[in-house]
């Protein structure tokens, strides 16, 4: 068999001009080639598959099929000969159902826009009406509207902020999507309905979901920037920041809670995180490490193999091996490797694992750092920037030892703020600091929801529907984890794959 071309820049007719204009072949382990991928996959030495290899592969795919599917409305459509074509051609004798052969497809239902009308009946007694001077007038029970003298309703409302915040739909888009329904609601208005509704609605969720996170042991936080037109005395393209908390992976009760603020300072998480006693994983930014002396701040090692990888970068290919950078980074993968080890062990476990395995690790790592730094390396270089920034953060990197439930990284809270920062990729910006204070608060039970294994827009939903006719005292049942929430809200639980698991282990 012929082996594959060698890959180039550009097309292979390059090879055939003149010497001195072929381009050298580049080496990309990593590069996956899009044309000749059966050729690069084949293996003349394989042999082949037997029968049984076919059949397992064939089910599990049928198997996750219908796993897929398995929560979903079934629509039967029955496809039938008429009576006079019921004849068999051979003999002429009527014939009768043996079988069926089903085909299925997804269908899919556009959304629609209901106008609904609350008609509730009013009583008089007729009696009184004739006898007395008073007649007493009962009404029929009405649910409370989300927003009194609007149009608005919960699943509107909740529409509107899933395709906002989950889906990252702006407003502007979100307008012309209603056009093509015949209905013609403005941005402003759906700006007010979300602002109105979070205050009155959907706040005192998040100031419950504040207190659960403050009692927590172990939290998450990041911050990014974001940008408010409006701010009192402030200019339109001054930076304002969106705040992070979130709690750990060793939690059946998850909350990711977003905070808008004005500064970068660090009163801000300070405030946030008030009667917060424990452990918080943060970045290199200097605010957290100025926070009370009750929260001991973890620092983050992906930061820090990311300065040695930024580092690596500038250093030519063919020297990379054995080079400083190179050294640094694969001291950071050997924490990283150990911590996967552990990563299935209880706290008690990885703390006794940590301390025997990988605390010496780092130690070589800080010493191997300063060694090198009183070297001479150029301060303003990569290099120099990543041991330095290494440096200066081992008092709070060095604390992930101290407690078998912290985390390597801060990766969680990066993973949690994600949704925020693409989001802004679309809708850029935020008018007031209502609105901007209203995201956050939707942000935070929209993010909460998916942790908690819940539908957002069926909860937002529910919360609605609820919210204006409920009391204080039930709040605790309305949470993600309350026992209120109706089964609808739930994501449906789906089997493990019994192939996919044969497979991983």
């Amino acid at each position: 068999m012929q082996l594959p071309h060698p890959v180039y820049h550009f097309d292979h007719w390059l090879d055939r001009r003149p010497k001195t204009y072929r381009l050298q072949k580049t080496e990309l382990p990593e590069q996956i080639n899009l044309f000749d991928e059966a050729e690069n996959t084949a293996d003349p030495e394989l042999t082949e598959p037997e029968l049984e290899e076919i059949t397992y592969k064939r089910r599990k795919r049928a198997g996750k099929r219908e796993d897929d599917l398995c929560e979903l409305p079934v629509e039967v459509v029955e496809h039938t000969l008429p009576a006079e074509e019921r004849i068999c051609p051979a003999c002429g004798e009527p014939l009768h159902v043996m079988g069926h052969e089903c085909r299925r497809e997804l269908k899919v239902v556009p959304a629609q826009v209901v106008v609904v009308e609350h008609k509730r009946e009013v009583y008089s007694c007729r009696n009184c009406e004739k006898n007395e001077d008073s007649v007493p007038v009962i009404k029929a029970p009405l649910p409370e509207p989300v927003i009194k003298g609007s149009l608005a309703s919960p699943s509107e409302v909740a529409h509107i902020m899933t395709q906002k915040y989950l889906m990252y739909a702006p407003l502007y888009r979100q307008e012309q999507a209603w056009k093509q329904q015949g209905v013609f609601l403005s941005r402003q208005t759906m700006a007010n309905w979300i602002i109105r509704c979070s205050q009155d609605w959907l706040e005192p969720i998040y100031e419950r979901l504040k207190l659960g996170l403050a009692g927590r042991e172990v939290l998450h936080a990041d911050e990014s920037v974001l940008q408010v037109l409006k701010e009192p005395s402030r200019k339109a393209q001054a930076k304002s920041f969106m705040w992070l908390y979130r709690t750990c992976s060793d939690t059946d009760k998850p909350i990711v809670l977003y905070d808008y603020q004005e500064t970068r300072h660090h009163k801000h998480p300070e405030a946030f995180l008030q009667g917060f006693k424990g452990y918080l994983h943060t970045d290199g930014f200097q605010g957290y490490h100025l926070l009370p002396q009750d929260i001991i701040v973890v620092g983050c090692w992906s930061h820090v193999r990311r300065k040695f990888d930024e580092a690596l970068k500038t250093v030519a290919q063919e020297r990379r091996p054995g080079s400083h950078a190179q050294k640094g980074q694969d001291f950071c993968n050997r924490l990283f490797d150990l911590e996967r080890k552990f990563v299935n062990l209880k706290p008690k476990e990885r703390f006794e694992r940590r301390l025997k395995e990988s605390k010496s690790v780092a130690e070589d790592f800080f010493t191997w750092c300063r060694s090198l730094w009183r070297g001479g390396v150029l301060p303003k270089s990569t290099l120099g920037a990543a041991l330095k920034y290494a440096c200066d953060q081992q008092q709070w990197l060095m604390n992930v030892y101290l407690d078998g439930r912290l985390e390597i990284s801060n990766n969680r809270a990066e993973r949690s703020i994600k949704p925020f920062v693409m989001g802004r990729k679309n809708w850029l910006f935020c008018n007031t600091p209502n609105g901007a204070r209203a995201s956050s608060v939707v942000y935070s039970l929209i993010e909460t929801a998916k942790e908690n294994g819940l539908k957002p827009f069926e909860y937002l939903k529910f919360l609605l529907e609820d919210l204006p006719n409920t009391t204080t005292g039930q709040l605790d049942d309305l949470l993600p984890w309350g026992k209120s929430l109706p089964e609808c809200c739930r994501m449906p639980l789906k089997k493990e794959d019994e192939y996919d698991r044969q497979e991983r282990d």
